[in-house]
């Protein structure tokens, strides 16, 4: 199984504002903790969160726009492909100072 990640940017031009909502929501942390350990399909998140369709994609949609997680592209062995889901993050710092709030992540290796 390969995969190839489509929407990795160098850097991020989310706010630290929209990185927290999402990070607020419980189904999107089983996604991101999910997804860490490697691609999943969209199917496969929403038997793992024990959520709805409907919500798993929303969360799956808010996580890409808060560059959280990527699509990527995954080839199994009998040679068919499906869109999966990577986590892009090994880590997230939530820093709070006289400046206000900064959330600055730890890209995956």
């Amino acid at each position: 199984m390969s995969t190839h990640a489509n929407n990795v940017t160098a850097e991020s031009t989310v706010d630290t504002m929209a990185k927290l909502n999402v990070l607020g929501d419980e189904c999107a942390r089983t996604i991101l903790i999910a997804t860490s350990d490697g691609p999943q399909t969209a199917k496969e998140l929403t038997e793992i969160a024990d959520c709805s369709s409907a919500t798993v994609y929303r969360r799956i949609n808010n996580l890409l726009e808060s560059e959280l997680l990527a699509e990527c592209i995954r080839f199994e062995e009998n040679g068919t492909h499906t869109t999966a889901y990577e986590a892009t993050v090994d880590h997230v710092q939530v820093t709070i100072g006289q400046n206000g709030i900064d959330v600055s992540t730890v890209a995956g290796e």
